[in-house]
């Protein structure tokens, strides 16, 4: 079982290629960093951790583009897999937000983990102008067009939400024929069709608290489906209790993935050394 870190970036504390470096440097295999471009001050969307309109943390409203501090990250490490917990495709330019990732798996040498989240704040996602009840049609259809830009030397792509005629388009990423893409959403039975049809694993929410029955359900619809092998199952972790991660592992959990304090840098490097030396790296 693999171990990362994530990184609620924003605009203090600990910079992300400091907590990827560190990461790396202390055995951990991956660094993620979570999306939002703008928090609506005006919103009915229920937060899933409050269960209301109030924000768990100040720093939804202080995220630092994903993709830039994955890019600061990826030039300061070797060997560590960068990737988003999560990114919110649907706020972008499909055939953009295509160069982007494969600008950054080319450059870091094939080392992008694509974590999606169809979004819980619907006003957010209304200002890029993403029909609510159409965002599972929308993002399949991004996530096929990125690929097509990543795949064929001729490509192009017709939608309802995305369509473009016959283009060039490089660098392709070094990963073919996609960087792993993982959902990131509740356990649900759409979400879990969803990702059997369209993705490589799943990443839990921070509330999920039935682990280890739901990997169970998931392994049972992507067989059910004929697809190969098992899902990748990325769980979000909070402190370190290793009869949790025994369990998790045993029952196919194949990342643990644990979050960095909103601290000053020098008390989230120590933070990271600790949690090192409680895995055994």
């Amino acid at each position: 079982m693999r171990h990362g870190i994530t990184l609620f970036t924003s605009d203090r504390g600990i910079r992300p290629e400091v907590a990827a470096s560190t990461a790396e440097s202390r055995g951990f295999d991956s660094f993620y960093v979570p999306e939002h471009t703008h928090i609506p001050i005006r919103r009915e969307s229920a937060h899933p951790g409050t269960g209301n309109e109030t924000l768990p943390d100040d720093r939804y409203m202080r995220t630092l583009d994903p993709w830039v501090a994955l890019g600061l990250a990826a030039a300061v490490t070797s060997t560590i897999k960068l990737g988003t917990s999560v990114a919110l495709p649907l706020e972008h330019d499909p055939i953009t937000l295509a160069k982007t990732i494969a600008s950054l798996d080319h450059l870091s040498g094939g080392r992008v983990n694509f974590g999606v989240g169809f979004g819980w704040n619907a006003e957010e996602l209304a200002d890029h102008g993403v029909p609510p009840k159409k965002k599972r049609t929308a993002m399949r259809q991004y996530l096929e067009a990125m690929q097509a830009l990543w795949t064929e030397e001729e490509a192009s792509y017709e939608g309802d939400f995305v369509a473009f005629g016959p283009s060039w388009a490089w660098p392709k990423p070094v990963q073919q024929p996609r960087p792993p893409i993982f959902l990131g959403a509740g356990s649900t039975d759409r979400n879990f069709d969803w990702i059997v049809r369209h993705a490589d694993g799943w990443i839990t929410t921070p509330t999920e608290n039935n682990v280890v029955d739901n990997v169970a359900r998931l392994h049972k619809a992507w067989a059910d489906a004929g697809r190969a092998g098992t899902p990748e199952i990325l769980a979000l972790a909070g402190r370190h209790d290793a009869e949790q991660l025994k369990i998790w592992e045993d029952a196919g959990v194949t990342e643990v993935i644990f979050g960095l304090p909103d601290r000053a840098q020098d008390d989230v490097v120590a933070y990271i050394g600790r949690l090192a030396s409680k895995l055994d790296h």
